[in-house]
């Protein structure tokens, strides 16, 4: 490519990233001067009016129709399009993520925050790690180290930055203030968490997103490539593995939920088997997202039929 193109290419790119995120911020702003109950509605009603015009609401409902196939078409668009509500409520969230989170350990029956498994998050706080936190893109994801820290469990979590730049920095400055430590999955990574984990700390790490060079499993009984991230790391060093998700509930209300510890399937050898363990990830998230179905992101190409999609779209064998 003829490097001066390429160079106005990626210069026109920044523009519309930086023109799309000041749009965007303006609008959370606007939000902002909103309580929280009535700025979240209004973004789930936007969002279920404007997300079924994009084209990834395509890669929904076939992702949806894959995952589901018992389902007919009607449920299939209907939870796509509730899907899209969620999505609206996630983008919102980050406005209000200070106010939403009311969970006082002293009165744990009162306000919009409930917890269950406290018992396990006062246990591991009171002795030492190295501990692994899993979880998936499901509901309002972004409480779960707002609710560890009130218990006085902190932990370092690794999450992937958006593609636009200025938002990344945003979000990234956004989730420190609000939820702890974050290392943004890029190079260098993987020896800042092992670094936790031989100090004996703790990591958070979302395994439901699709990796390339990943491990093959499947996911609801289609195949996938999986991290092998995180088994490896607790192979490595030892760690325990909790599950932990945040579930919307109705009235505006979330749980936030710590599962005991998974032990993950061994080898022969006694050492943790890092293909098994992968698929006993994504049978845990499938579980969570079965019960859930609106709440997970559908628009995300796990299946990787995004291209088949295109090639449908344009009427390419």
């Amino acid at each position: 490519m003829n490097p001066r193109f390429l160079k106005f290419a990626l210069r026109a790119k920044r523009a519309g990233d930086f023109v799309i995120a000041k749009t965007l911020f303006g609008l959370l702003r606007i939000l902002r001067l909103l309580p929280a109950d009535a700025g979240l509605a209004i973004a789930d009603r936007a969002a279920r009016l404007l997300g079924p015009l994009s084209p990834r609401h395509a890669l929904a409902k076939e992702n949806l129709a894959q995952a589901f196939p018992e389902r007919d078409a009607a449920w299939v668009e209907a939870t796509a399009k509730a899907n899209w509500g969620q999505m609206g409520r996630i983008a919102a969230e980050f406005v209000y993520l200070d106010d939403l989170f009311d969970f006082d350990p002293a009165r744990p029956n009162e306000g919009r925050i409930e917890v269950a498994g406290i018992d396990t998050f006062v246990e591991l706080r009171e002795r030492k790690g190295p501990f692994i936190f899993f979880t998936g893109h499901l509901g309002c994801f972004e409480l779960l180290p707002i609710g560890a820290a009130a218990y006085g469990l902190e932990f370092t979590a690794l999450f992937r930055q958006p593609n636009n730049v200025y938002v990344a920095r945003r979000v990234q400055a956004a989730r420190r203030t609000a939820g702890g430590h974050l290392i943004p999955s890029k190079a260098g990574a993987v020896w800042s968490l092992a670094g936790i984990l031989k100090g004996g700390g703790s990591v958070g790490v979302l395994v439901d997103q699709k990796f390339r060079k990943g491990v093959r499993t499947t996911f609801f009984g289609l195949p996938v490539k999986t991290n092998p991230l995180l088994p490896k790391l607790a192979r490595q060093y030892g760690a325990e593995v909790y599950p932990a998700r945040c579930i919307r509930l109705p009235g505006g209300r979330y749980r936030l939920e710590l599962q005991p510890r998974l032990d993950l399937p061994r080898d022969g050898a006694g050492e943790i088997d890092v293909e098994k363990s992968c698929q006993a990830l994504n049978d845990v998230v499938e579980g969570w997202v079965r019960e859930h179905p609106d709440q997970w992101m559908w628009f995300h190409d796990r299946w990787q039929i995004k291209r088949r999609l295109n090639k449908r779209r344009t009427g390419r064998a």
